[in-house]
């Protein structure tokens, strides 16, 4: 993926894509005893105060593959210059969730050029994709195969490292971008913090795919502005079923 500059790639390339995440199991006293001691040792690592335990951190556990998985994907594809279209892949059942992703990526993201792109994505979604694909065993469509390629063999794009400019110091959220570049954002009744609550004791699977994909078109629009472009309006964006 060689481009002289972020103005040369065409926007109908890019995947944008943003994923929610929960723990594994609903609540830490539904580990078995193994799963119970592997996130013992995570939990004495994440420790910053003499009041956490395993149990009250236990709801952070969706944010590592290892102990959480994926409940929703939502994507965003520029279908022309002035029109995108939002789809979400979203199951209690993560492997189907990761097959029905996994063939979309086959066939509709499978040449050098088309790119996948999110906020924080080279961290966080990409990898955490990656690996639970690995776990649910589905096979990695060859976007998502990096290993022995070089850097810019690699068709992964991320907003977050694109606003560091080289400067790794800092992590800087979706939230505080939209807000310094005046993207309007409709204020949600929820945030990354809610999901594991209101996936697993409310339910609500469709609330949760609501807030991914403000978070889809959000970076799509934080692209946009990095290019000096306009932003999409309302009207401009299509909902699949």
């Amino acid at each position: 993926m060689q481009h002289k500059s972020l103005y040369d790639i065409n926007i109908s390339d890019i995947l944008f894509l943003d994923i929610e995440t929960v723990p594994l199991k609903p609540a830490y006293e539904e580990l078995d005893e193994a799963e119970k001691e592997l996130w013992d040792k995570k939990a004495n690592r994440l420790a910053k105060s003499e009041e956490d335990n395993a149990e009250n951190l236990y709801s952070r556990a969706g944010i590592y593959a290892e102990f959480g998985k994926i409940v929703c994907i939502s994507c965003g594809v520029a279908t022309t210059e002035e029109r995108i279209r939002v789809k979400s892949f979203a199951s209690k059942d993560e492997k189907k969730l990761l097959e029905d992703f996994a063939a979309m990526l086959n066939k509709s993201f499978s040449t050098p050029s088309k790119i996948m792109c999110a906020h924080n994505g080279k961290e966080f979604d990409f990898p955490y994709i990656a690996r639970r694909m690995l776990v649910n065993g589905v096979f990695l469509p060859g976007i998502l195969q990096i290993a022995g390629k070089k850097p810019w063999e690699i068709q992964h794009l991320d907003t977050m490292e694109l606003w560091k400019f080289g400067d790794y110091k800092n992590y800087t959220s979706l939230a505080v971008l939209t807000h310094l570049f005046d993207i309007p954002t409709p204020k949600d009744d929820i945030d990354g913090s809610d999901v594991h609550r209101i996936f697993w004791e409310e339910n609500d699977l469709d609330r949760i795919v609501t807030y991914c994909q403000k978070d889809v078109i959000a970076t799509m629009q934080l692209f946009r502005r990095y290019r000096n472009e306009p932003l999409f309006t309302d009207e401009q964006i299509e909902y699949a079923d």
